[in-house]
């Protein structure tokens, strides 16, 4: 892959990110102000009145202005999770991983080098690719006379470093992305519960006696961003650490397809 088309690639990534971004928080505004705060959810049609008992869309709509903050950490959360999940999918390629690792082990186990070449085609996954370069130089340093033996170990190694340094980004991009929303959901959460208490004692403050309507929305603002940041935060915890893992267990996979392949060489040099 050349610089020039990484660089493109990179920025369509950057440019998709931006745009989820923007376009979650279009959608959980039009939710907030049009879904949420119609006045059929409130008493007296009005949605500067309380909510109708039992109404949810209404009760929500009273966390205030921190709230579509929220459900845009929410929807960009569902938006990455299926990023990853397609991308994930498809570095996964055809077929168990499991299965393709023990039937190449067993190709390279017979020296069937084109064959094995075959099976990484077939197999169209992140594996396969770096499997594949490897066993590319392995075909050319077969024929190669001029290199020492320990040379040529090298230079398989350099060559299934280099495929696993150009997979191993598309594997882990945008899970940064999970990882913030993890913290900032509670910390967005606890500013609107700040808020909300604040709302709450003005309202207790006010000529001496608590006014019920004002203390009512304060506690309320104060629960639901509480209740909003925790749940965001919580999923993205969950999702980020099953996508680590899944990362994880096709990284050790890399280093134990590119293990036995370097090991298949270094026998057949000594043949």
């Amino acid at each position: 892959m050349s610089k020039k088309s990484s660089s493109l690639k990179d920025a369509l990534q950057s440019g998709f990110a931006v745009a989820a971004i923007v376009i979650a928080f279009i959608v959980a505004y039009f939710l907030f102000s049009q879904v949420m705060g119609a006045g059929e959810n409130f008493q007296g049609g009005n949605n500067k009145g309380q909510p109708i008992s039992g109404n949810y869309l209404g009760i929500v709509y009273k966390g205030g202005m921190i709230v579509p903050i929220l459900m845009t950490c929410v929807l960009v959360l569902i938006i990455f999770f299926f990023e990853r999940s397609i991308t994930l999918r498809k570095a996964q390629g055809k077929g168990r991983l499991n299965v393709f690792v023990g039937n190449l082990q067993e190709l390279l186990a017979a020296d069937k080098i084109e064959e094995s070449i075959d099976a990484c085609d077939k197999q169209k996954g992140s594996l396969a690719n770096v499997v594949k370069a490897g066993l590319m130089r392995y075909r050319d340093l077969e024929n190669d006379k001029e290199l020492e033996k320990d040379q040529k170990i090298t230079s398989m190694k350099q060559a299934l470093e280099e495929a696993s340094a150009l997979e191993m980004p598309m594997l882990s991009r945008n899970m940064v992305i999970l990882s913030t929303l993890a913290s900032i959901s509670v910390l967005i959460g606890l500013i609107g519960t700040v808020l909300g208490m604040i709302k709450a004692f003005a309202a207790l403050a006010q000529s001496g006696a608590a006014d019920s309507l004002q203390l009512a929305t304060g506690i309320s603002e104060a629960l639901i961003n509480t209740a909003f940041g925790i749940t965001g935060s919580t999923l993205a915890i969950i999702s980020y650490n099953y996508f680590s893992s899944k990362i994880d267990g096709y990284t050790f996979k890399i280093d134990e397809a590119g293990f036995s392949l370097t090991q298949t060489f270094a026998a057949s040099i000594r043949k």
